[in-house]
């Protein structure tokens, strides 16, 4: 786990403050009882989650694409190539949202701004990045793409104990 105190303080607030947002609809679905508390995110984003991210093109129209998602300090944290479609539409339009899912046990959705980040500048982050990916394959394809963090805005959990997920 690298998040500080802070962060699972902040994590727990944006939390609560999303669910306090929620439109009836999405409260009737997750209860208390079916969402995850700021210990319980941590916990299900160890690894490198495969992420649902949508971006958005020059005319509005959405795009989703799979990416791998990466917790760090209480923030997603995503990769791609240097020229790809996808940083174009978020280094001119950041707003991004992102889910990571397993089928009917777990969903855990960020909506907020894309913000790249360079991991060279970041020792903390480059060896998280390297400790999760190997650093064979680091040095070979991705301490040469390019990364961005999420900061989010809002963030809905839902976890289905009856679905087979394991607390």
């Amino acid at each position: 786990m690298y998040e500080t105190p802070d962060d699972m303080t902040a994590l727990q607030r944006l939390l609560d403050d999303s669910y306090a947002t929620a439109g009836p609809h999405l409260r009737s679905v997750v209860d208390e009882d079916r969402r995850l508390d700021a210990a319980g995110v941590v916990a299900r984003l160890r690894g490198i989650p495969m992420m649902a991210l949508a971006t958005v093109t020059a005319t509005g129209e959405p795009r989703v694409g799979v990416v791998d998602g990466h917790f760090f300090r209480a923030r997603l944290y995503f990769g791609s190539g240097r020229n790809s479609v996808r940083f174009r539409h978020v280094r001119a339009r950041p707003a991004i949202s992102a889910t990571v899912f397993d089928g009917q046990s777990l969903q855990i959705t960020v909506h907020g701004r894309a913000v790249e980040v360079e991991p060279a500048r970041d020792p903390a982050l480059r060896t998280f990045l390297i400790e999760s990916h190997g650093r064979e394959l680091w040095e070979a394809r991705l301490k040469g793409a390019v990364w961005a963090r999420i900061d989010p805005e809002k963030m809905f959990t839902f976890r289905n104990p009856g679905a087979g997920v394991v607390d």
